[in-house]
């Protein structure tokens, strides 16, 4: 995600925290230094904004580890003001699959609310029913009323939130996993907009909540659309066969040429009829800027891609479209190369399709 950088690793996955996330510290710590003018009030509000975001790591990495018992690897967790956000590399279309990831965040949540509230009751915090009431500003009681907020709040039927994946995968036992979507996805927007109503007079947080679930939600329902027309679909079928090549000792200028001549942006590199490697754009670019137009496209290409066969379903391969940083895949067939293909091209199949299916 753009504006993000990483913080640390754990167990291979990687933590990033978004820029605007220290706009919610700051504006936190600024609310709390004006009630009473102190520092120490404002320091207090921060560490707790700190620890409520462990937790929310927390929860994303209970998505992690239960999507991994499934063959499924998490890319990476992103930090954000409104909390955070697991990139799973996909998510599986079985339905028992898709409901414990869904259900493992918000269990995180439940089974550190009965941790902290275990911790308090050996400190004789809940002696009395008065003395549980008057425990508000207690920081541990804090902690329990958060994650059973965060944990009855990710399981609203809010699609694309937890509550909503686990809607989805309910609907998918009894239904085809598109349509299941399609009705996840309109009651997600129908709690979208209760959101951004309610945010209007209660928390305008609410509101920046109501966006991100309206546009997950036709998002997500735009995509498994669109794997769900790819499925029956061999990549040979898309890729495109009128493209140029590069040959590892042409100098950088050469690929200049052809990306300004033509509408390709990523190349492929051919030796003696092999495929050796692959020039994008950013690593042309990168090339120019640091070894000059003469440098040998060697230097600068890519040595090791990812590729497709011609026989791959093509919804495979979209996938893999999205994984990797290059606009386009190699097609080839023992070290041969046969075609490349490009989620704008993709994208225009899907475009014609739905046309002539909407003309019939």
């Amino acid at each position: 995600m753009k504006w993000s950088f990483r913080l640390f690793r754990v167990g291979g996955v990687g933590i990033y925290v978004h820029v605007t996330f220290f706009l919610l510290l700051i504006w936190v710590g600024v609310e709390n230094f004006l009630v009473e003018h102190r520092w120490e009030d404002a320091v207090a509000g921060i560490i707790f904004i700190l620890a409520l975001f462990t937790i929310v790591v927390l929860h994303e990495f209970g998505h992690a580890m239960m999507a991994r018992r499934f063959g499924v690897q998490t890319r990476d967790i992103t930090l954000l003001p409104i909390g955070g956000v697991a990139r799973l590399d996909r998510m599986p279309e079985d339905p028992k699959q898709e409901l414990a990831i869904a259900i493992a965040g918000p269990a995180v949540n439940v089974l550190l609310a009965v941790l902290f509230f275990s911790v308090l009751a050996m400190q004789n915090q809940l002696a009395a029913t008065h003395q549980f009431v008057g425990a508000g500003n207690h920081f541990l009681w804090n902690l329990v009323r958060i994650n059973v907020v965060l944990a009855v709040f990710n399981l609203l039927p809010a699609f694309p939130m937890d509550g909503g994946r686990v809607l989805r995968a309910l609907l998918a036992t009894r239904m085809n996993y598109v349509r299941a979507t399609n009705i996840a996805a309109n009651v997600g927007q129908a709690m979208a907009f209760v959101f951004g109503i309610a945010g209007l007079f209660v928390n305008p947080l609410l509101v920046l909540v109501a966006v991100f679930v309206w546009m997950g939600a036709a998002q997500e329902a735009g995509a498994v659309q669109m794997r769900s027309n790819l499925t029956d679909v061999p990549v040979s079928r898309l890729m495109i066969t009128d493209f140029h090549t590069l040959a590892p000792d042409e100098p950088l200028s050469r690929a200049v040429d052809q990306l300004l001549a033509a509408y390709q942006q990523d190349f492929p590199v051919v030796d003696n009829g092999k495929m050796v490697g692959l020039l994008t754009r950013p690593r042309l670019v990168d090339g120019l800027a640091q070894l000059g137009s003469d440098a040998e496209v060697s230097r600068v290409m890519d040595r090791e891609f990812p590729s497709v066969q011609p026989t791959e379903p093509a919804e495979t391969a979209f996938l893999k479209l999205q994984q990797t940083h290059s606009r386009a895949l190699p097609v080839l067939r023992e070290g041969g190369l046969l075609g490349i293909l490009t989620s704008e091209h993709i994208g225009e199949f899907l475009m014609v399709r739905a046309a002539l299916n909407g003309s019939a």
